[in-house]
């Protein structure tokens, strides 16, 4: 078997640079910007980011997770509540999530505290998704726990489809629904050759609460 050495993997960063005078006042608008150039650009998920979490023991845990909406005031992504993620946020409401568009040599790194979505929110969330999506949510009652098997989850799938077949409206699980991740911190990364990368971080100024859409937000380039 051939042996592929990670030390050996290196990949030039000549991505365009990043200056202060380049950046939005607020860092939702600038995350649009680079959001919106990355799908663009063709990048496959552009939404995935990866969601670290504490557990309640204080373990660290990390996923992808999809991006399902953005504002001013913060990220939205969507679970169960019976999840693992979920089990770590109702102890420490609080999360970091990265996006990592290594074909643009970006990456978009958000920090700040967690809050639900109202029932409305899911409500009207769950009921744009697709058929099978959530007849999916139903047969993955218990997410993170442990299964015997493929066959039981496909029994499980089954018997929620038959409960509603495809012209059927699905309701949404109670145990299912959404977060806002409300920024207090979010850094920009643009990689640059020699890693000499350019990174700006925007914080709330005055220790303002996460998702308030009037706060105002100080930026600082970082040492790569």
């Amino acid at each position: 078997m051939n042996h592929c050495d990670p030390a050996e993997l290196r990949e030039p960063y000549d991505g365009t640079p990043l200056r202060r005078a380049d950046l939005s006042a607020h860092p939702m608008k600038q995350f649009h910007i680079w959001f919106t150039q990355a799908h663009t650009a063709g990048l496959p998920e552009p939404n995935a980011m990866v969601l670290a979490t504490v557990d309640p023991d204080g373990a660290p845990s990390a996923r992808t997770v999809l991006l399902k909406g953005y504002d001013r005031a913060g990220l939205r992504f969507f679970t169960n509540y019976t999840s693992r993620k979920a089990r770590a946020l109702s102890v420490n409401p609080r999360a970091s999530v990265v996006f990592p568009w290594h074909a643009m040599r970006r990456q978009v790194i958000v920090t700040g505290r967690v809050e639900c979505l109202s029932a409305e929110e899911n409500d009207a969330y769950f009921a744009s998704r697709p058929h099978g999506s959530q007849i999916g949510a139903w047969a993955s009652e218990h997410q993170s726990a442990p299964v015997a098997d493929r066959a039981e989850l496909d029994a499980r799938y089954a018997r929620f489809r038959a409960m509603w077949p495809e012209e059927e409206p699905v309701p949404r699980p109670e145990y299912w629904g959404g977060y806002r991740v409300l920024p207090a911190e979010v850094e920009f990364w643009q990689g640059r050759p020699d890693r000499m990368h350019d990174r700006f971080r925007y914080r709330r100024a005055g220790g303002a609460a996460g998702g308030e859409p009037a706060a105002r937000w100080d930026v600082e380039r970082l040492s790569p």
